[in-house]
C-alpha cells in the first residue's frame, strides 16, 4: 500500500472512534480541493510509474448489518460457532442460506449512499470508481445496490471469490445463480458461475489461508484492469484478507464501513 494518505494508515488511530464510514472516506488532507488534490497525485505517479507498475484506489466495503449478525451478537460467538450458525434459524428471525440485511443493515447502507453523495459535492468531487465488484451474497448485494444508487451507472460485477469464508456457517451459503439475477437484474455475473452454490459444504470450513489464497486470485484479477478507481463489497473476512494480500496492517471494518486504500501494483501471478 502507499501509506501517508489515509487516518488508517497511521499506527495511533484508535479505529473505534471513526463513523462508518468516516468523512472523506479516511483521507487526511482536508483542504477545501482534497479531492482535486488527491487525482492530481495519483495521475502523477501513475504517470512516473514504470512499465510494469501502477496506481490503484480501491473502495472497500463491508455489508450492513445482517440477521446472522444479529444473532452472533444475542448468542455469543462460541455459541454461534458451536451451534447457531449451523442452523438457519431460531423461530424468530431467520439467517440460513444466505443471510439477509436487517432494517439497521440497510440504514447503514443509506448512510454509506449519503457520505457518497456529500463527498460527490465536496473537495472537488471525489473519484468514482469506473470498476464495481460485489460479492454474490445477498447482503453485500444489497448494501451495493444502495450505496451506489443514483451515484454510479456502472453495472457491478458479481464475483463468486469475493464471499465471506466458504462452508458450515449457514449465512455463508449462496443462493441459487437464478435467484441472484433475478434479485439483482442490474448486476452482471461473472462466467462460469454455477447455478447451485458447489463451494459450500456442511462440514468444512475454510481456513483463513485458504482464504487469503482466493481473494489474492481476485486482486490479481482485478488489478490488471486499466481502471484506476475500483469499488469492492463485501465481507470482514474478505476484508480483512485484502490487507493481507497487500501488505497492509489489520483494520477491522465496522458493518456499512468503507475502507479507502492506494495500493501499488506490481504485475504479480498467484501460483494455483
Amino acid at each position: 500500500t502507499v501509506p501517508g494518505y489515509f487516518i488508517h494508515d497511521e499506527p495511533t488511530l484508535n479505529v473505534h472512534e471513526l463513523s462508518p464510514p468516516p468523512p472523506r472516506f479516511g483521507l487526511i488532507d482536508s483542504s477545501p480541493d482534497y479531492w482535486t488534490k488527491f487525482k492530481a497525485t495519483v495521475k502523477k505517479l501513475n504517470d512516473e510509474a514504470g512499465p510494469s507498475c501502477s496506481y490503484k484506489v480501491v473502495f472497500l466495503g463491508r455489508h450492513g448489518e445482517g440477521y446472522h449478525n444479529v444473532a452472533e451478537a444475542f448468542y455469543g460467538t462460541k455459541a454461534w460457532d458451536d451451534y447457531w450458525s449451523l442452523q438457519n434459524g431460531n423461530g424468530t428471525i431467520t439467517w440460513g442460506p444466505d443471510a439477509e440485511l436487517t432494517e439497521l443493515g440497510m440504514e447503514q447502507a443509506r448512510m454509506a449512499h449519503t457520505r457518497w453523495v456529500a463527498e460527490l459535492d465536496a473537495g472537488g468531487g471525489v473519484p468514482l470508481p469506473t470498476k464495481i465488484y460485489s460479492s454474490p451474497l445477498s447482503r453485500a448485494g444489497k448494501t451495493l445496490e444502495i450505496t451506489f444508487r443514483d451515484v454510479s451507472n456502472e453495472r457491478p460485477l458479481i464475483m463468486e471469490n469475493l464471499r465471506e469464508v466458504i462452508g458450515v456457517h449457514t449465512c455463508d451459503k449462496r443462493s441459487t445463480r437464478s435467484k441472484i439475477h433475478r434479485a439483482f437484474p442490474q448486476f452482471d455475473i461473472e462466467q462460469g458461475f454455477t447455478e447451485e452454490d458447489l463451494l459450500w459444504k456442511p462440514d468444512v470450513r475454510e481456513t483463513d489461508k485458504e482464504r487469503d489464497i482466493r481473494v489474492r486470485r481476485v486482486f490479481d484479477k482485478i488489478l490488471q484492469t486499466d481502471d484506476t478507481y475500483i469499488a469492492i463489497v463485501a465481507h470482514g473476512g474478505v476484508i480483512q484478507s485484502s490487507l493481507q494480500v497487500i501488505g497492509h496492517r489489520p483494520y477491522p471494518v465496522m458493518t456499512g464501513g468503507t475502507y479507502m486504500l492506494a495500493s501499488q501494483k506490481f504485475v504479480f501471478f498467484v501460483d494455483s
